[in-house]
């Protein structure tokens, strides 16, 4: 890891709609060679737990058409069984072992996972305690910071009825999302050091990209700088 320069595992939680998917877009849309030397991200993967998500709603969609039971969730989106939000985790997971299967004879690789939790469905304190000891000895977070109400307000921006599975365009009604989401426990799990959240004995490291004056939704210079000074001290921190 310290010798190819680049994060091995690049962990983005968030609230939803907080900047990011459009992070890591604007990582896709920046050559290799800057992406190394400014932000530690090399070739990459991605896990995103909204596609296994969405395709949850499509099959419970299917069977309720077909007259057969939903399996995931209720009428109203809401999931049947609280453990399917940490089940969500564990797929990561397996997506990660099997990245790791495939790639054995590629150079060094970044691999971006994103998801959010919201306290009412556990909240990060339970989602992380579901990331495997091999996840979790390579990963560094990054937290991108914005208030409830400006989650809220770019969640009703983005929205587009039309594209409901898009990476980038999808959104939350705003009852969910204020059940959901309104409150979060990152400052309760990050209180304990300002570098360092411990999981399974191992102290990952962390670094908070402040978004409230929303620096995602134009990407440009002053993204690419912040995001730069803020993967610079994560990385200074993994490679200490």
């Amino acid at each position: 890891m310290g010798k190819t320069g680049i994060f091995e595992i690049l962990l983005l939680i968030a609230r939803p709609a907080a900047g990011k998917s459009e992070i890591i877009d604007y990582l896709k849309k920046t050559s290799i060679e800057e992406r190394i030397s400014r932000f530690h991200v090399g070739d990459y993967k991605e896990i995103d737990d909204f596609p296994m998500l969405w395709t949850w709603f499509e099959e419970d969609y299917i069977l309720e058409r077909m007259s057969h039971p939903r399996l995931h969730t209720d009428p109203e989106g809401y999931f049947l069984h609280p453990y399917m939000w940490n089940l969500l985790i564990e797929r990561i997971c397996l997506d990660y072992s099997k990245i790791l299967r495939d790639t054995r004879d590629e150079e060094p690789f970044t691999t971006i996972i994103e998801f959010s939790r919201g306290s009412e469905h556990g909240g990060y304190a339970g989602a992380l305690s579901h990331l495997s000891l091999e996840v979790v000895e390579k990963m560094s977070i990054l937290y991108l910071d914005v208030s409830w109400e400006e989650s809220l307000r770019k969640n009703r921006k983005r929205f587009n009825p039309d594209r409901p599975d898009s990476i980038l365009e999808h959104g939350i009604e705003d009852a969910k999302l204020e059940r959901m989401y309104k409150e979060v426990d990152w400052t309760e799990i990050s209180a304990a050091s300002p570098e360092f959240i411990t999981l399974q004995g191992v102290n990952v490291p962390y670094a908070v990209f402040e978004n409230e004056d929303d620096v995602t939704s134009g990407p440009g210079e002053e993204l690419g700088d912040r995001l730069e000074e803020t993967l610079e001290r994560l990385w200074r921190l993994k490679t200490a």
